[in-house]
């Protein structure tokens, strides 16, 4: 049975400013890439952390089918809330500890309900710090973003 992972990346050129997303997916077959599939996407103005979690929303959105998947975020933002905040989060209506609105809520809802159907796996790295994976999705979020910016 294949196991499932992606690793996810947000981009922005000013904050905010044009943003994009990246995703790398992989089914592995024991030590062999069974299926590879790379998704990315932008939006003209936006925020990084928005663009952080949309690459999360998307790789778990794409699945077809409930999967065991391990997503590896360079975000600390993405980590720490969906396997902590969160859940204090959803206890106070959706508000903070210090009862303010959760900011991105419509993106933490979204990723809250997308995980659901999936046994997830949550873990951080350090970005640009040579991981190939990682430095590939980094490269589909710029991509996802370079329409927004005028091709540049």
């Amino acid at each position: 049975m294949a196991e499932f992972f992606a690793w996810t990346d947000g981009a922005c050129s000013g904050n905010p400013g044009p943003g994009g997303w990246g995703v790398l997916m992989r089914a592995m077959e024991g030590e062999s890439v069974a299926k590879e599939r790379e998704l990315n996407g932008g939006e003209a103005m936006t925020t990084n952390n928005r663009m952080e979690l949309l690459a999360a929303i998307s790789a778990l959105e794409a699945l077809t089918r409930e999967v065991a998947i391990t997503i590896t975020t360079d975000s600390a933002y993405v980590k720490n809330g969906v396997t902590g905040w969160i859940h204090g989060w959803k206890r106070n209506g959706w508000n903070t500890a210090d009862r303010k609105p959760v900011k991105n809520v419509d993106l933490w809802q979204r990723l809250d309900a997308a995980q659901a159907r999936h046994k997830v796996t949550w873990k951080w790295i350090k970005g640009h710090a040579g991981h190939a994976e990682n430095e590939r999705a980094d490269e589909l979020a710029r991509a996802g973003m370079a329409p927004y910016k005028g091709g540049k």
